[in-house]
């Protein structure tokens, strides 16, 4: 057979334990969908952080080529000045025969004492001159062949244009700096000396107008090593990072690591003005990615948080829960294997705690109605030896009761034939209770018209004894057919002995007992209503009290009110514990005795 699998084999989650479920149904509701959920939420936010700081990275990378176009354009256009100003021009050509001559002319021009005190960007102006007429003098400075040999120098005699240099430089103390430097020829007209003008840009205004406290800015010009950074220990080394010089928009914006450490990068290139000269400006992001990925480990640390924290609470709710499920199922355990000995309380007040109340409750009642079972089967067994007793001594006393019923025949005959017509009667009405005896004996069910019958001919049989002393009735309902309602067999005879032999045994004279039937309506149940009630000397109340006691308790040492108690026990176990027989008496007004029967179960 081939087993179907996906969400339905899933969902199915009655083959597990109870705990299995709830971890199942946890880690698919909540643990999943966390975790999915935070996945996607440190992705993007991850992306987010990342964009963030490469568009702040970028921004400050633009703000320093700004700031560096503004500071070379000024100091181009400042060179400008120099180059074609005409006392410089006039002191770069002019033979000196006098040193002082030169030192006046040099003094009066002013124009580069002017740029350098007045442009903070300016750290220094020198013009370098193979004039030999010419000595060292504030910013002119004559060549030598070491100067002439630098490459700066021999570059710009070559060419006309300007171009920016990150030159190094030592102070007195041999500390060396390293500054942006334009440079440029210095033409000059019908003479045969030649001129460079170099103009450093100031280190210190440089950082003051680029530094920033939140990013490492690195800058160098062309293929040369770095002239400027924020650290300064870069200085003078290659840049590194890679650039491509073949670019002239290079820009690369990515990711770098550094000593070890993951950084943003943007690498700019900016065309200098006037100049086929490239500076590059590498922006660092040194802290970027560690405080993105502090704030990715704070919220995982918070997804964390929120996995741990109901997946503990999670745990403990299971195993509370189980261990009450448990404790419950136990307990019906116990119930179905007939061990009702059950916890007194479950603890919680929840569906379990009201589950395991109606397990007591119908433990309790099954309880009750084994106990009920067994007394009724007690009962039952306890009123079947008596009637074996009862046959066993009616048989016994009465040897053979056909033979006496046809022994009395013979005899009703004879009298018959003697003409004693009032014996005879009397031997009839005689054989005619016992042919009903013999007849019902060991039988459930009569009618009530054949024991009404059965009464009748008893109550003839004690006139021809008493005569007029004792009288008899019987009163039924109208409209009640006696022959449809069935009844126990000898049920109201001992009823009616009792009531004559207890009843009227001191009655001299007019002594009555009448039978009422009559039905009515109680609650939901129909009931026949059979009253045995005589006018002899009743009873007190003591006396009354004392035979409800005895017809409810079997006393086998007494002699006395056996009939109403096998009578009381037959209708109990036939018709249940409230029907039963009920004795109602007063002191010399006689005594009343009700049968109380449900019409259901008497109807054929």
């Amino acid at each position: 057979m081939i087993k179907k699998f996906g969400i339905t084999s899933f969902f199915n989650l009655n083959k597990y334990k109870i705990k299995q479920q709830l971890y199942l149904m946890y880690s698919a509701v909540v643990v999943v969908p966390i975790i999915l959920i935070g996945i996607f939420l440190l992705l993007y936010t991850y992306r987010m952080m990342v964009g963030y700081h490469t568009e702040l990275l970028d921004s400050d990378n633009h703000r320093v080529r700004n700031v560096l176009f503004e500071i070379t354009t000024q100091i181009y256009n400042i060179s400008e000045n120099i180059t074609f100003d005409d006392d410089i021009q006039n002191i770069l050509t002019k033979d000196y025969t006098d040193l002082s001559d030169y030192v006046e002319t040099v003094s009066y021009s002013g124009l580069l004492d002017y740029y350098e005190k007045n442009y903070a960007e300016i750290s220094s102006i020198t013009i370098y001159t193979d004039n030999p007429t010419l000595s060292d003098y504030k910013q002119f400075q004559q060549t030598d062949e070491q100067m002439e040999r630098q490459t700066w120098y021999q570059k710009a005699l070559s060419q006309s244009g300007v171009f920016w240099q990150g030159m190094s430089r030592e102070d007195e103390y041999r500390n060396k700096y390293w500054n942006l430097s334009l440079i440029r020829k210095i033409p000059l007209l019908d003479s045969p000396y030649h001129a460079v003008l170099v103009i450093q840009v100031s280190d210190n205004y440089l950082r003051t107008r680029v530094d920033s406290n939140e990013y490492l800015n690195m800058i160098s010009v062309d293929r040369g090593p770095v002239f400027y950074c924020s650290d300064r220990e870069s200085y003078g080394q290659e840049p590194p990072y890679p650039i491509e010089y073949d670019q002239p928009y290079f820009h690369h914006m990515g990711r770098i690591r550094v000593d070890g450490q993951s950084c943003f990068i943007n690498i700019s290139a900016l065309n200098t003005y006037q100049s086929d000269s490239i500076i590059y400006v590498c922006s660092l992001d040194e802290k970027g990615y560690a405080g993105i990925f502090n704030i990715l480990y704070i919220c995982g640390a918070v997804l964390l948080v929120a996995l741990t924290i109901p997946g503990f609470l999670m745990y403990f709710f299971a195993n509370e829960f189980t261990q009450r499920v448990r404790v419950l199922r136990q307990e019906m355990h116990k119930a179905s294997n007939q061990d009702y000995e059950l916890l007194s309380t479950l603890r919680g007040n929840d569906e379990i705690s009201e589950t395991f109340t109606d397990l007591q409750v119908m433990v309790q009642n099954i309880k009750e109605e084994e106990a009920r079972s067994y007394k009724a089967q007690i009962n039952e067994q306890e009123l079947l030896i008596r009637q074996q007793e009862m046959e066993f001594k009616m048989l016994a006393s009465q040897i053979n009761p056909h033979f006496l019923y046809n022994t009395l025949e013979t005899i009703r005959m004879k009298a018959f034939t003697a003409g004693d017509r009032e014996a005879a009667t009397a031997i009839k009405l005689l054989g005619q209770s016992m042919r009903y005896v013999l007849e019902n004996m060991g039988t459930t069910y009569t009618t009530l018209k054949a024991e009404l019958d059965h009464v009748d001919g008893y109550m003839k049989i004690q006139h021809l004894r008493f005569g007029d002393r004792i009288g008899y009735e019987t009163r039924v309902e109208e409209g009640l057919e006696l022959s449809r309602y069935r009844i126990l067999p000898l049920l109201l005879q001992p009823v009616v002995e009792n009531a004559i032999i207890h009843g009227l045994d001191e009655k001299e004279e007019k002594g009555l007992i009448v039978i009422s039937i009559r039905t009515k309506q109680e609650g939901e149940q129909n009931l026949l209503f059979i009253d045995v009630e005589d006018n002899g000397c009743g009873m007190t109340k003591e006396t009354l009290d004392k035979l409800h006691q005895d017809i409810e308790i079997r006393d086998m040492s007494r002699s006395k009110s056996i009939g109403l108690y096998n009578i009381n026990q037959r209708m109990k176990l036939h018709y249940g514990n409230e029907h039963r027989i009920h004795l109602y008496a007063e002191q010399g007004r006689g005594t009343r005795v009700r049968l109380t029967i449900p019409i259901e179960k008497m109807q054929k």
